[in-house]
């Protein structure tokens, strides 16, 4: 490739001191009365001992583990019959025995996002602070996202900070009424609009709680012949209730020790490949949008965050006929009044797709199919595009010859987005040396990159791996991509 790609000296690697709390569920309810059981059976003052040195030892890690261990005794409280006798020393001692640590980080770091971040105080004149988000992967190949800060200097040089002395999980908060017409658009989006959710639905009004839906399941069973198709369905309505939700964000929170850790059931086997993109509105306000994949072990859910700024974090299941498979990348702005989004629909092309809500995406047409042999196999992309006088710049992968993944670019028609008008016969990236070596071998891979100071700035990880940062100069990439 005639481009230089500059490889920086930095490495993110994973790290198995980051450690989350996180419930410890030991089976079905018979188990959990039985442990409950003996705990009620130890004197008071060797809880009390316990408990301190539990507290002496956990607390510099988790600074609110007593909260964790209280939130903990209230998941399993209803399994004890004198709740009033129970000291609170033990209760938070039985919270500590059904609490949990887990190491977010512990088998990788990878698949980077970049954009500017929204505090821009006391930043050096020509500098500019990012936000990074980063696939953390650990136990169980269970998957969160966590993010670090850094610093480009006017000259293109790039510093990345250390994460916060905590990990903390978010605590997200699910709707407590339910609009029945989104209700119905997402379970058809889910293929869970069954003639048994259609019956139950009709008992309930055009808003609903889930209590008044949990009611109308249990009235269904008395009333029907339960089967294992009915209660996959009964399960599928109860898990959309939390399918949306919100993450509070405290004041003044150190970004870098949030951890968004799986919460709906569709997520509950990881959170995948987040690519942010700074949206600027019609209006001129702006916002955070976050793209990612939901996994609940069998399918995969592509999902939205939306955080406008100062507010909670809103998390949305993505619905309509093109919201399917990975890798769903917004555009930073609104392209001719709409919405506009590149995405992989078919697990082997790049798909245009335009929306006038950012939440229902229908509309979809082919934008660009394997062309070289380095992504003969599949394409898709590298991050949200980026916006440049020449065009929109859109990063790709491609996956060749012994399932390698490489870097190349594409660039678009400013005013027609789904026109390509230039693209890089050859990658710009290729793993080499140790990249090569990883989780899944000879990938090179990123979520998204930012320009600053004429330079094109390209977190990517390593092999399912690790994560590192590249530099390109961005008048050299554009000249090689004109028509």
């Amino acid at each position: 490739m005639t481009v230089e790609v500059k490889r920086l000296p930095i490495l993110l690697e994973r790290d198995s001191s980051r450690v989350i709390t996180r419930f410890f569920s030991v089976g079905d309810d018979q188990r959990v009365r039985g442990i409950l059981a003996r705990l009620l059976t130890i004197p008071e003052e060797t809880v009390v001992t316990l408990l301190a040195k539990l507290e002496d030892e956990y607390q510099p890690l988790h600074a609110d583990i007593d909260d964790t261990f209280r939130e903990h005794y209230a998941a399993v409280k209803q399994h004890i019959t004198h709740q009033d006798a129970v000291s609170d020393a033990r209760r938070r001692f039985i919270g500590a025995c059904f609490t949990m640590e887990y190491a977010i980080e512990s088998a990788a770091l990878f698949n980077p996002s970049m954009v500017q971040a929204i505090d821009q105080s006391s930043v050096p004149p020509g500098s500019v602070r990012f936000l990074m988000s980063l696939r953390a992967t650990g136990e169980g190949h269970i998957s969160s996202i966590v993010f670090r800060r850094g610093l480009i200097d006017a000259d293109g040089t790039v510093s990345v900070n250390p994460p916060g002395r905590y990990s903390r999980p978010t605590r997200p908060a699910t709707p407590d009424h339910f609009d029945k017409q989104e209700f119905v658009r997402q379970l058809q989006a889910l293929d869970a609009w069954t003639a048994h959710a259609q019956d139950i639905l009709s008992q309930l009004g055009d808003q609903f709680t889930r209590a008044e839906l949990s009611d109308a399941i249990d009235e269904m069973r008395k009333r029907s012949t339960v089967t294992g198709a009915l209660e996959e369905s009964n399960d599928a309505l109860l898990d959309l209730t939390q399918a949306n939700y919100q993450i509070p964000l405290e004041p003044d929170a150190d970004i870098s020790e949030a951890v968004i850790f799986p919460y709906s059931e569709n997520e509950q086997h990881g959170i995948e490949d987040l690519r942010l993109v700074r949206f600027t509105d019609d209006d001129g306000s702006e916002r955070l949008y976050g793209t990612y994949t939901a996994y609940d072990g069998a399918r995969i859910f592509p999902q939205l965050l939306d955080y406008a700024f100062g507010q909670n974090v809103a998390v949305h299941l993505l619905t309509g006929e093109s919201a399917k498979n990975k890798g769903m990348a917004l555009f930073p702005r609104k392209i001719r009044g709409r919405y506009a989004m590149i995405a992989r629909l078919d697990n082997e092309n790049l798909y245009y797709m335009e929306s006038d809500d950012v939440r229902v995406w229908d509309e979809a047409r082919l934008l660009c199919a394997p062309k070289f042999p380095w992504e003969v196999m599949q394409i898709g992309n590298c991050g949200s595009p980026l916006e440049t006088e020449a065009g929109w710049l859109l990063l790709t992968h491609g996956v060749g010859p012994m399932r390698q993944y490489c870097i190349g670019a594409i660039l678009l028609d400013l005013n027609d987005p789904s026109r390509v008008i230039g693209q890089t016969s050859e990658p710009l990236l290729v793993p080499t040396g140790s990249e090569r070596i990883g989780y899944v071998p000879n990938v090179v891979y990123s979520c998204g990159g930012m320009i600053h100071a004429g330079k094109l700035i390209l977190p990517y990880a390593m092999s399912d791996l690790a994560t590192s940062i590249a530099v390109i100069d961005l008048q050299e990439l554009l000249d090689s991509l004109a028509p």
